[in-house]
């Protein structure tokens, strides 16, 4: 049967944390080819189209993929979303994430959780088959002075394979020899 178990799991040490430091998207449309070998990001193919990364406050943002199988059509579905809170209302941010809300996107998600071979941080990458969509947000500002003032959105996809850790890189995110980007752009 060629889906047999191959390992066991036992309780890893008790140096996790969770958060997420960065996120960033890539036009679904603009990537030609992400490989995958053993659940993990060996190779992305972009030409010379960006990835844009977002910095997060501690604590505004999160992962979560929703497992869904079916018994009776031997079915299963991996479900990844991203739920992203960015603080400050812009006209600027809005023209931009109204982009974004138009696209489909790939993300990747740097965690805070460190690989502890080389002390970086993992990387995660969300819709490599399919994408993301922005299925729900909220523009707002609060009614107290300590309320957001900012957006608050949820990126949903569906895939049929869980989501994948990108290869760890040599000095700063996305620079393995492998990889064919544009560049990583921060503003």
């Amino acid at each position: 049967m060629a889906c047999n178990l191959t390992k066991g799991r036992g309780i890893p040490c008790r140096n996790l944390i969770g958060g997420v430091k960065f996120v960033y998207f890539a036009q679904f449309d603009e990537v030609s080819s992400i490989t995958t070998v053993a659940s993990e990001v060996t190779d992305i193919e972009m030409g010379t189209n960006d990835i844009y990364r977002y910095s997060i406050r501690r604590g505004n943002a999160s992962v979560t993929e929703t497992i869904t199988g079916s018994t009776e059509n031997g079915t299963v579905v991996y479900a990844p979303s991203l739920n992203l809170k960015l603080t400050g209302l812009s006209k600027e941010d809005q023209n931009e994430l109204k982009l974004i809300a138009q696209n489909r996107v790939i993300v990747f998600v740097q965690l805070n959780q460190v690989l502890s071979a080389n002390d970086h941080n993992v990387i995660l990458c969300l819709g490599a088959t399919n994408g993301l969509d922005l299925n729900t947000g909220t523009n707002q500002s609060g009614a107290a002075f300590a309320d957001l003032n900012g957006y608050e959105w949820t990126f949903e996809g569906q895939e049929f394979a869980p989501m994948q850790t990108v290869a760890d890189y040599t000095t700063t995110p996305f620079d393995n020899t492998a990889f064919t980007i544009g560049s990583i752009v921060t503003s």
